[in-house]
C-alpha cells in the first residue's frame, strides 16, 4: 500500500509516490555541509586540444569553478558581477541549502581576476577554453547526503525499487516553501502581468514567517511603497526592484524586466515542469508502465550511465527494449502533439489549465519564450551507495533532482520541515 502524498506536492504536479517502500522519515539539509552537489562535465572540455592553462590566441575564453554555500546559484552570480563586474554563465542551477561546486564562464577575455571570494561564494580560475562553456558539456551531478532522526536504517528494500522513481522535478523548481513560481509563469502565459506581479509581491503560504506575512500583506495597498522599500530584508531584493520600479511610475510590464533575466526566465519554465509533472502523475496513476516504451512512445537512446543520446520513435516488434528509456515532450510554443500516451495525457492537462502552446511564446518579453523540448520519464540514479547512519552517495543525469530520489527514501509527513 502506497502511502498518501503530502498536500504541498500536489502544489508541483506530483501526485503520487512511485514505490512501494515505507519511507524511514527523517529530515535533510540540517546543515549545508550535509548536502554536497559537485557537477559533472565532460572532461573532454578540460583537456587539450579544447583547454589550456595558459590563455593564448586559441584558448581565450575563462574556465572558472564557482564554490557556494547558502545562496543559490542566480544569487551568487549578482553578488560577483557587483564585486568584480564579471558575467557569469553556469550550467545549471543549484539551490542554496547545500555546499555546491559547479563550472562558470564568460564572454569576457580581459583583466579577468584568478580569485574572487564573497562571505558566500568562492571563485577559481582553472584555465581557458577555445568557446565559452556550453550546456551540451553537463553530464549531470554527484552528490554526497547525510539524512538525519531516521525511524529506520534499514533501505534494502527500497534498493529494489529504486530504478522505478519517476523524473519528477523536485519542489525547490517551483518556490519549496513559497511555491508561487509555476503561479507567476502561468499568469505570464495569460499575458496578466498585474496578476504575476500580485503573485510575487504579496502571495503566502504557511511556512512563511510571521514578518515576511506582515510585509506582505502591507504591499497589497501601494500607498505602503515608500515605507516597505526602506525595511525589505536581504532575502526580499526581487520585491525591492519592483517597487522601486513602480514608485517612478512605470508600468507592469517594466515592474518584471526590473527582475533579473536568469531569474524571470525561471517563471515560464517553472510552468512547463508543473505541466511535466501533472503527466507524469496522471500516467502513474493510470498505471501507465514509465520504464519501457510502448509503440508510438518517444524515447531515448542510452549511451551510457547519466547520458542520452538521440530522441526518437519507438516501433513495438521492431525496436529492442535495451539501452532506451521513455520520453515525454515538454510543451513550448513549437509544441506539436503526436499520438502517444503521454501526448494524450498533456493535450487534457492543457485543455483543463485553459493554456495552449502558442501561449508559450511572450511577444512582450521574447526572452522568456520557451521551446518544446524532451525528458525523460526516470530518474536514472546511478552508482548508488549507502554507509553508516545513511550518509548516501549517488549521480544523477543533468536536470534531475536528488530531493525526488530522497521523497521517495524518506517518504516525509511535511517535505518543507523535513528539509525539502
Amino acid at each position: 500500500m502506497r502511502k498518501s502524498v503530502p498536500e504541498i506536492d500536489f502544489y508541483a504536479g506530483v501526485e503520487c509516490y512511485c514505490t512501494n517502500f515505507k519511507g524511514i522519515n527523517g529530515t535533510i539539509k540540517k546543515i549545508n555541509e550535509e548536502f554536497q552537489v559537485s557537477e559533472i562535465i565532460d572532461y573532454t572540455f578540460l583537456k587539450p586540444p579544447y583547454f589550456s592553462l595558459i590563455q593564448n590566441n586559441e584558448h581565450k575564453f575563462p574556465l572558472y569553478l564557482l564554490e557556494k554555500h547558502n545562496i543559490d546559484s542566480n544569487h551568487a552570480i549578482i553578488e560577483i558581477k557587483k564585486k568584480s563586474g564579471l558575467k557569469l554563465r553556469v550550467l545549471g542551477i543549484k539551490d542554496a541549502k547545500a555546499e555546491t561546486s559547479q563550472y562558470a564562464s564568460c564572454e569576457q577575455t580581459k583583466n579577468l581576476p584568478r580569485y574572487i571570494i564573497t562571505p558566500k561564494t568562492k571563485l577559481t580560475l582553472l584555465g581557458f577554453l577555445r568557446t565559452p562553456l556550453s550546456k551540451s558539456a553537463l553530464i549531470g551531478n554527484s552528490f554526497k547526503i547525510k539524512i538525519n532522526q531516521t525511524s529506520d536504517n534499514d533501505i534494502h528494500p527500497f534498493l529494489l525499487e529504486l530504478n522505478k522513481i519517476a523524473n519528477f522535478y523536485g519542489l525547490q523548481r517551483f518556490g519549496s516553501e513559497r511555491m508561487v513560481t509555476h503561479l507567476v509563469g502561468k499568469a505570464l502565459l495569460n499575458r496578466n502581468y498585474n496578476k504575476a506581479l500580485e503573485y510575487l509581491l504579496s502571495y503566502t503560504s504557511e511556512y512563511d514567517s510571521k514578518f515576511s506575512k506582515e510585509i506582505r500583506e502591507r504591499i497589497r495597498d501601494s500607498n505602503n511603497y515608500q515605507k516597505l522599500i526602506n525595511i525589505l530584508p536581504k532575502g526580499m531584493d526581487l520585491e525591492r526592484n519592483i517597487l522601486s520600479t513602480i514608485m517612478k511610475g512605470k508600468d507592469s510590464l517594466a515592474a518584471i524586466r526590473s527582475i533579473p533575466i536568469n531569474i524571470r526566465r525561471l517563471f515560464v519554465q517553472a510552468y512547463q515542469s508543473y505541466v511535466f509533472n501533472k503527466c507524469l502523475s496522471k500516467s502513474l496513476s493510470c498505471n501507465e508502465d514509465i520504464q519501457k516504451c510502448k509503440d508510438g512512445d518517444l524515447c531515448f537512446e542510452i549511451e551510457k550511465p547519466l547520458v542520452f543520446g538521440k530522441i526518437r520513435r519507438f516501433r513495438e516488434g521492431i525496436d529492442s527494449h535495451n539501452d532506451i528509456i521513455p520520453a515525454i515532450r515538454l510543451v513550448g510554443y513549437n509544441y506539436q502533439p503526436g499520438k502517444s500516451r503521454f501526448d494524450h495525457i498533456t493535450k487534457k492537462i492543457l485543455s483543463d489549465e485553459n493554456i495552449l502552446p502558442k501561449d508559450f511564446y511572450l511577444k512582450d518579453l521574447q526572452e522568456l519564450s520557451v521551446q518544446m523540448g524532451f525528458r525523460q520519464t526516470l530518474l536514472c540514479c546511478s552508482e548508488f551507495r549507502y554507509f553508516g547512519m545513511l550518509d548516501l552517495s549517488f549521480k544523477l543525469p543533468k536536470g534531475a533532482y536528488a530531493t525526488t530520489l530522497l521523497r521517495e527514501l524518506i517518504k516525509p509527513i511535511d517535505p518543507i520541515k523535513a528539509g525539502f
